[in-house]
């Protein structure tokens, strides 16, 4: 892995595949580091003959930390939000945007495909109001277009992934296991192995839950994104699960609503997240695109 000074932080990444192939971008959600795409699931992709960048958002992972900011009243947030009102933030979801235009920049690449989960996909949408020129195709998985008529997230799953997990390692990851059973895809087999892994690694690599909040504040605040999406001209997929507990399946219909032809891939029985069962469908619409719409 290797890092880059890019848009005034600094930004940790890996690249997968050959550097002449066209370049997809995978942004990571809330809380997430690089590692939430697997190295077997961008070698998939590397495989169909692209550049794969991989890489920790803001706050996240081995990219700068946001330490002196603070952490954010989130029911101060949530309440701005609702009443339209200005709120502090430490960085906005466009500097987080602004960072993945960045971070190109410093690789000195010209455009690329850009593919974000959850709050990576909305970090991907507001990549492509603001960087339309250097983006070649959008792929929004499991996200929403911050739309307040969708329907909204259940009071207890709120409560168990905005919870502050334990700082010890095995609580960490007993907690991060509880949180993964209930929002996984329900028409998957819960993969135990692979999910104490992730959680394992993801706290060695870098115990950071402060930036999770600060990172939700910049998604909360960034409201209802319909206004720019509608008048979006890029190629674009939208990948939902229908049996998403974060983000239910009418957010993913909602986005592919709102951007003008957009393609919409449902897979049955997934959550918010990507069971080994989901990638070759997922690498197969993807790759799709982009062949589809070359940079």
């Amino acid at each position: 892995m290797a890092h880059v000074e890019a848009n005034s932080i600094q930004i940790e990444y890996e690249i997968f595949g050959k550097k002449t192939n066209p370049t997809i971008v995978l942004i990571a959600g809330n809380g997430a580091q690089l590692n939430f795409w697997e190295p077997d699931f961008c070698e998939m992709l590397a495989n169909e003959n692209l550049q794969v960048i991989r890489f920790d958002n803001r706050d996240a992972g081995l990219s700068t930390k946001f330490e002196a900011s603070g952490i954010p009243d989130m029911k101060e947030i949530y309440q701005a939000a609702q009443e339209g009102k200005p709120v502090k933030l430490a960085y906005t979801l466009e500097d987080m945007a602004d960072d993945v235009a960045g971070l190109l920049e410093a690789l000195e690449i010209k455009k690329a495909h850009i593919c974000g989960a959850s709050m990576g996909g909305a970090i991907a949408q507001v990549f492509a109001d603001r960087h339309p020129s250097r983006l070649c195709s959008l792929t929004s998985i499991m996200s929403s277009t911050g739309n307040p008529n969708n329907p909204q997230i259940s009071a207890e799953t709120l409560a168990i992934v905005t919870a502050v997990p334990p700082s010890g390692r095995d609580a960490y990851i007993d907690y991060s296991l509880r949180m993964w059973k209930n929002i996984w895809s329900k028409g998957f087999p819960f993969e135990e192995k692979r999910a104490r892994r992730y959680c394992e690694e993801s706290y060695d690599r870098s115990y950071y839950p402060q930036g999770a909040i600060r990172q939700n504040a910049a998604l909360v605040a960034n409201g209802d994104r319909r206004r720019f999406l509608a008048l979006l001209t890029i190629p674009t997929l939208v990948i939902h699960g229908t049996a998403d507990v974060l983000f239910p399946v009418e957010a993913g219909k909602d986005t592919a609503k709102t951007i003008p032809e957009a393609k919409l891939l449902l897979i049955e029985g997934m959550g918010h997240d990507m069971p080994v069962g989901t990638w070759k469908g997922i690498v197969e619409a993807i790759v799709s695109l982009v062949n589809g719409h070359p940079c």
